[in-house]
């Protein structure tokens, strides 16, 4: 229901939605008394935001909800699903990835950057990609979980005991999904409950003489121990917490959790919060979008700022199907903890403030529309136009984001860079779905530039974009012959960012110039065809690793035997001084 007079409005709990003439939704709230809450926003105010959000009020959408709860519930979704400007809310974390369990008969344990609407479970968002994965990688060895889309038979994973082979009977539902339940306590930290089933398990074993199954079980329980023994700090209380902290400063807030679990911290995480609000509404904010998204509640939530809203408790409550309690206690071991994570709160918002003024002085200097908080750096690398490679670099809020880096085989014939610089930009910039950068660094001078804006103009994307020269690091822009002045600050972001896109792409081209040399070596051994070729280089991936290897090292490639196995071998030995 919407309508334009806040007199319309009933009595009555629900959720509460501004929106402007063009009906984008400009706020979302909720109160036990529509009518009451809506009518203070239309008296006098003092706050800024407030203001500038009435001037921009058109009409009002009001959903009724059963209880105050409900209508806690209906609000995080909203935020969530339409992101209004005027709320407190936490920066998109989509560049972050999540673990999820799916849903399927035999579930499957993956990383993935969306939360979908269907009955999986899911543990994040995690700050550390490269953490997400050696975890899984973990996890998949220690529980042999399926990894395969499709379950067709037997597959490698099976035969290298690195999966229990449900596809072919290998292990029953039941006992497939009691794995499972292993793998959801392992993402809550509950190490100690894992070990104590298992040991239950391995002494079962060894009572009915099934000795090499209890050795298998031991094993994983001293693997659950090392990952125990490798937390970096631990308390002697059995805790079981959240530690939230939050640092503000004008419309930024940034937010700092701990997650302790068994006394142990498994995990820090980070955030920003946008937003102009007091301390307690950018915390109850928080709360409200951090458990808005299936992941685990712990019993006690501790905070440095109030949550005066007791419908929080309630509601998280309900989710953990068990009490949950928020407090900010006056001393001991919670209360260090919740300085730790204000100190580390504090450092990431000075941190952000000298960023940001950084990318301001970016945006004046080279008169931008906005501040550039994406900026891609793009790079070419190639020997006389042989295993050309091009690169994409992404600097989010003037910090690398690796996870988004991306390399391209260059097409191109022969040794042009312009043409080279023309491709790449084409072959980045004309998918219609990708997020578009504030600003595009060429790594090279007033060619490059002038290609990469040809480039543009063919895909039809219109977005700033800037050269830095390798000899002197001049930066040139559209339009002037000469390079423009950039201060260091600026100037130094552009050059890590240059580096960056080097880097990257210098190592893709080093590694397909390596591919390539394998491959034309590899022609002159007889018994060597196609299929044994590219298992060889998948194997050992240069010729200096495929030159040390042993006859036994040579034979665990697959598809191999001894006879080719040694003539790989003389070969090599024949080619060293």
């Amino acid at each position: 229901m919407r309508v334009k007079d806040y007199r319309e409005l009933p009595d009555k709990t629900g959720v509460y939605i501004f929106r402007d003439s063009r009906g984008q939704v400009l706020y979302v709230g909720k109160s036990i008394s529509l009518r009451k809450r809506v009518s203070s926003y239309f008296r006098e105010n003092d706050n800024p935001k407030t203001r500038a959000m009435m001037r921009h009020l058109d009409s009002i959408e009001y959903i009724l909800t059963g209880n105050e709860k409900e209508a806690l519930i209906l609000e995080s979704n909203l935020i969530k699903r339409y992101r209004p400007p005027y709320n407190v809310r936490l920066k998109d974390d989509k560049r972050y990835p999540f673990i999820k369990i799916t849903d399927e008969e035999y579930p499957r344990v993956l990383i993935t950057r969306t939360i979908g609407g269907d009955s999986a479970r899911y543990f994040g968002p995690f700050t550390d990609t490269g953490a997400v994965r050696k975890t899984l990688k973990f996890i998949k060895s220690l529980f042999r979980v399926r990894s395969c889309r499709r379950m067709d038979g037997p597959c490698l994973n099976s035969q290298i005991d690195l999966c229990h082979a449900p596809c072919s009977g290998g292990i029953s539902r039941e006992d497939y999904m009691e794995i499972i339940d292993r793998v959801e306590l392992f993402f809550q930290g509950r190490y100690t409950e894992i070990i104590d089933e298992l040991e239950v398990e391995m002494n079962e074993a060894a009572g009915n003489l099934e000795f090499e199954r209890a050795a298998i079980i031991r094993d994983q329980i001293e693997s659950i121990r090392d990952v125990m023994e490798r937390q970096y700090a631990a308390f002697t209380d059995s805790l079981d917490q959240d530690i939230i902290a939050s640092e503000g400063s004008g419309d930024t807030s940034a937010v700092v959790v701990l997650q302790i679990r068994d006394g142990k911290i498994i995990g820090k995480d980070d955030f920003i919060m946008k937003g102009s609000a007091t301390d307690t509404e950018v915390m109850e904010a928080f709360i409200k979008q951090y458990y808005g998204i299936p992941r685990y509640i712990p019993g006690e939530i501790i905070v440095n700022h109030p949550v005066r809203d007791a419908v929080i408790e309630e509601w998280l409550s309900e989710l953990r199907d068990a009490p949950v309690r928020i407090h900010s206690p006056a001393g001991g071991a919670g209360r260090r903890l919740l300085n730790i994570a204000r100190r580390n709160a504090s450092v990431i918002l000075k941190q952000k403030s000298k960023r940001r003024d950084v990318l301001l002085e970016l945006r004046d200097e080279l008169k931008l529309p906005g501040i550039p908080g994406r900026i891609e750096g793009l790079d070419i690398s190639n020997i006389g136009g042989e295993s050309a490679a091009g690169s994409v670099a992404v600097f989010i809020d003037g910090k690398p984001a690796p996870s988004q880096y991306r390399r391209y085989r260059i097409r191109t014939d022969g040794p042009d860079d312009y043409a080279m610089i023309r491709e790449l930009v084409e072959r980045r910039y004309s998918n219609p779905e990708l997020d578009k950068p504030d600003l595009i660094l060429i790594d090279g001078g007033k060619g490059q530039l002038r290609s990469a804006l040809e480039g543009l103009r063919s895909v039809g994307v219109d977005v700033p974009v800037i050269s830095i020269a390798k000899k002197r690091e001049e930066i040139y822009v559209p339009g002037l012959s000469s390079p423009v002045e950039v201060s260091e600050g600026p100037l130094q972001v552009l050059r890590h960012l240059r580096d960056e896109a080097h880097r990257f792409a210098v190592s893709y081209h080093r590694k397909m110039r390596e591919k390539s040399s394998l491959e034309s070596e590899l022609d002159s051994i007889r018994g060597v065809g196609p299929m044994r070729k590219r298992a060889l280089m998948e194997h050992f991936g240069s010729l200096d690793e495929l030159g040390r290897a042993s006859v036994e090292e040579i034979m665990a490639v697959r598809n191999m035997n001894r006879d080719v196995a040694e003539r790989i071998h003389s070969h090599f030995r024949a080619r060293k001084p």
